[in-house]
């Protein structure tokens, strides 16, 4: 069958005729697979849902218990049929529980891939490639300029800076689901073993990572209500990135601010935004990974969606590879 029969957009999201469901769709549907947590992607209000155990667990963390209808857990690697169409649940290595959806029928098989990066992560599961006829990529970062350093690379700067200015803290700006954990497990991994403090939003979130086996160490709350300023002298301090505008950012020593994001390879940006210690870690493929994770699925044409489409449609056709822009909308950069 054409793999436009088998998955297509719709104003709802990408569509399945044959399986009747959607795939991350942005408005409430009667069936809905979902990819991973991140808000975008991850909506309420659908009649049955479909994710893996913790992409479901996530979910009822951030909108509640009652988020859907009926919710049934994907187990990664086990096809589930839905009339008829076989859908398969893989790795995406984004944040803790995201997966690629492979959707197969009638010997066509389309691969999903939501968002997803290739460099190590100790607080998910590592991006699996996945030979298939057409491949669905992201492009948050699908321009050549971007490409993201050793993730430790970063950390390092962050704990010499830590090092050199022991009287100030350091406060980082970091999405609550994914990256926040990952940069307290680099921090972990780096060695460092003093408390983290951590502003209330991500308490859950957190919680639940250490839940699932992720070990972030001592993480105590960022209140500076029921605490001094002095006692965060030399603090590293984790938030999420709306809590830098309010009063609470001001509340602490001296304070360095940093933002963990891909997008601080973009130098103004990292000014614009008055980010002092600008980290490139980002939770999606760079350009290098975009376009080596392409060749490694062996798809014979390419879908791109959500982010700098044009260029990577572009560099596909330039490798013999058919490829078009999805143009989907709703999907924002809440991960990067």
């Amino acid at each position: 069958m054409r793999a436009s029969d088998l998955l297509h957009p719709r104003p709802e999201g990408l569509y399945c005729p044959p399986g009747d469901f959607f795939i991350d769709p942005v408005r409430p549907v009667s069936r809905a697979l979902i990819t991973h947590g991140h808000s975008d992607h991850a909506r309420s209000g659908h009649r049955s849902v479909l994710a893996t155990q913790q992409t479901l667990d996530i979910i009822g963390l951030r909108y509640g218990e009652g988020f859907a209808g009926t919710t049934q857990a994907a187990v990664l690697g086990e096809a589930t049929a839905l009339n008829g169409v076989s859908v398969t649940f893989h790795p995406a290595g984004h944040v803790l529980g995201s997966a690629q959806i492979a959707v197969e029928h009638q010997g066509t098989c389309i691969v999903a891939s939501g968002d997803y990066k290739r460099q190590g992560d100790a607080t998910c599961e590592p991006f699996e490639p996945i030979k298939c006829d057409v491949f669905i990529t992201e492009a948050t970062f699908g321009l050549p300029v971007f490409r993201h350093p050793p993730d430790t690379e970063e950390i390092g700067r962050l704990l010499k800076s830590a090092a050199q200015f022991p009287e100030r803290s350091h406060l980082i700006g970091a999405y609550a689901l994914g990256k926040a954990q990952r940069v307290m497990r680099l921090l972990r991994d780096a060695g460092y073993d003093r408390p983290i403090y951590i502003h209330g939003a991500l308490a859950k979130l957190s919680d639940y990572y250490q839940s699932q086996g992720i070990d972030l160490g001592m993480l105590e709350p960022a209140t500076v209500e029921s605490s001094g300023k002095d006692d965060f002298t030399g603090a590293i301090v984790v938030g999420p990135p709306s809590a830098f505008a309010d009063r609470w950012a001001r509340r602490f020593p001296d304070p360095i601010s940093c933002f963990a994001s891909g997008w601080m390879r973009i130098r103004q940006r990292a000014k614009q935004g008055g980010v002092e210690l600008p980290l490139i870690i980002s939770d999606h493929a760079d350009w290098d990974e975009l376009t080596a994770t392409i060749k490694e699925t062996g798809a014979e044409e390419i879908w791109v969606t959500h982010g700098r489409e044009e260029a990577l449609v572009r560099w596909c056709e330039l490798e013999g590879i058919a490829a078009r822009p999805l143009h989907l909308v709703g999907y924002e950069d809440e991960g990067d």
